[in-house]
């Protein structure tokens, strides 16, 4: 998956802080999504969550990760092997804070996600950090209703 350089970062699709987004979110969803923001570690919503679903983009329902590739990598932070759908998602190089990381956004919405790191495990050896309040957990049971019946096959023993 190419990642855009710092330099082009502008023409990535970034969020505009509107009154109408800011109203939807909570303030912490508000300041992780648009702000660019990091959650604290162990004190969020999703880091230790085991149950089996998706992982919906908190602004537009876009579905982003799926419980079938997440792993508990000690951080604090729900992390991924893998998205969904690679083309859901795009990176951007990040050169704040005198570090050189890869952010993680939401094609869609623009939203910040989190980041990649390469220690992951097999079979990607890739470790996508994810903000929970960037996200929303729609359990495997409620995906129909939810409109995501059409995911259950990610649950499917291949």
């Amino acid at each position: 998956m190419p990642i855009v350089k710092a330099a082009d970062a502008a023409n990535v699709c970034y969020i505009e802080p509107t009154e109408e987004l800011r109203a939807k979110l909570t303030p912490e969803q508000f300041a992780v999504l648009v702000e660019s923001a990091t959650e604290p570690p162990f004190r969020n919503a999703y880091w230790d969550n085991h149950e089996q679903g998706i992982y919906v983009d908190a602004i537009d329902g876009v579905p982003l990760f799926a419980s079938a590739e997440k792993f508990d990598s000690g951080t604090g932070w729900p992390s991924f092997w893998a998205p969904i759908d690679p083309d859901k998602i795009v990176l951007v190089e990040d050169v704040a804070y005198g570090m050189r990381r890869i952010e993680v956004r939401s094609k869609a919405s623009g939203g910040h996600l989190g980041h990649l790191f390469d220690d992951g495990p097999n079979p990607t050896g890739l470790r996508y950090c994810i903000n929970s309040a960037s996200l929303r957990f729609i359990p495997r049971d409620k995906l129909a209703m939810e409109g995501y019946g059409e995911l259950e096959s990610l649950f499917l023993k291949k």
